[in-house]
């Protein structure tokens, strides 16, 4: 492919992805990898410098672009090479018109700006939601210890005890100890709160938003299979990835729990009251995650951050029903929003005297009203608000 034509390509996947993120259609990696699939002409190199400018193009831009050429002229205001592609030719783009407008600049759509704003978080730390994440990787210790574990690559240590960093892009699921079950990818903010729950060996721990396990397994592993965990979610294709994940990794689910939205607690009813734990790694708007789903920012509206933070009232309600007196909820999100944070721990509170907050540290990150905050700007971890909340004798 010509340089215009790659520019072309990614103009007509933006438009995709426009149009996906107002529909709340399929995300932009499916949309590229699907291009990639229907489009055999374009080789290993064209495919990345197609999905480098999808991407530069959707970080650039603030509100969601008019189109694909607008969000791309935004990009090549910037950057003269770029503007060049603009050439008319036959596979490139239409020149540039005269007074022909680029797309906005900007972090965020300016109502989602002023709530980061309201949530303390401010113009750099907003911008470096739009930076590029690095992978971090978990190390087993049902199999392996990160002191010991040889990889094809040497990793950056982190301060959880068994992160490890590598570059973004790593084919990590290449390696044989990837395949073995040895590592496990997950941010080092995720691995971090797994390891700062106070928890004990013999105690019933509740996923109530499993998904596939990543924290799941964090948990198992960290406990020595010695603990009776249930993983449950809506989800039935992404709990059917569990099992295994869980085989492979070597370690003990005791329940996976379908839920059906609405009748938790009828599928629930054997561990109402009987969790030491109840872990809600709830649903979001994604915020704190940006930097690996950059489109999120087009796909959020007040109206859906509203619903959002609803089924989080709601799940932190099932949670406490499910909790032993004594016992503990730990809420979870990857948002920096305080309407999904600091301001759900404030009303559960509020509805429900006889729970208290628990003071939670890490040797990351900040307190952040009731709980803590992680941010890639301050931490270099994905975005996260947790909060341990106790329920008194």
């Amino acid at each position: 492919m010509t340089p215009a034509a790659r520019v072309q390509a990614a103009i007509e996947l933006l438009d995709a992805i426009i149009d996906a993120a107002r529909r709340e259609g399929a995300p932009a990696d499916r949309l590229i990898a699907e291009w990639a699939r229907t489009n055999r002409y374009a080789g290993s190199k064209d495919r990345r410098a197609v999905r480098e400018l999808v991407y530069s193009a959707i970080r650039a831009c603030g509100p969601v672009p008019e189109s694909g050429r607008a969000a791309m002229l935004r990009v090549a205001e910037d950057d003269p090479a770029l503007r060049a592609c603009f050439d008319g030719s036959q596979y490139g783009p239409a020149q540039i018109a005269d007074g022909e407008q680029a797309a906005d600049a900007g972090v965020t759509p300016a109502w989602l700006m002023q709530r980061l704003a309201a949530s303390g978080i401010d113009e750099s730390e907003a911008k470096a939601l739009m930076g590029r994440a690095p992978l971090d990787v978990r190390v087993n210790t049902l199999k392996a210890d990160r002191a010991t574990l040889e990889l094809p690559e040497k990793g950056e240590h982190l301060a959880a005890s068994q992160a490890l960093r590598f570059p973004g892009g790593t084919q990590v699921e290449q390696w044989p100890q990837f395949r073995d079950g040895q590592i496990e990818v997950q941010d080092h903010g995720s691995q971090l709160i797994c390891e700062t729950l106070p928890l004990g060996p013999g105690e019933t721990v509740i996923d109530l938003c499993a998904g596939a396990g990543g924290k799941t397994l964090a948990l198992a592993a960290r406990l020595g299979n010695a603990a009776e965990i249930v993983a449950c979610d809506t989800d039935k294709r992404r709990l059917g990835n569990l099992a295994p994940r869980a085989d492979r990794a070597g370690a003990q689910v005791d329940h996976t729990v379908l839920l059906d939205p609405g009748r938790e607690l009828e599928a629930l009813a054997p561990w109402i009251g009987k969790a030491h734990t109840v872990l809600i790694d709830a649903p979001c708007s994604g915020t704190g995650t940006w930097r690996r789903k950059p489109e999120a920012k087009w796909r959020l509206t007040p109206e859906r951050l509203q619903r959002f933070a609803e089924t989080q009232d709601y799940l932190l309600d099932i949670a406490g029903e499910l909790t032993i007196p004594g016992g503990q909820i730990c809420f979870v999100t990857c948002s920096l929003l305080d309407d999904e944070g600091k301001d759900r721990i404030d009303a559960f509170l509020n509805r429900h005297p006889d729970w208290k907050p628990i003071e939670l540290t890490m040797p990351l990150g900040r307190k952040h009203g009731e709980g803590w905050r992680l941010t890639p700007s301050h931490d270099g971890t994905d975005g996260f608000f947790v909060a341990l909340l106790g329920f008194a004798c």
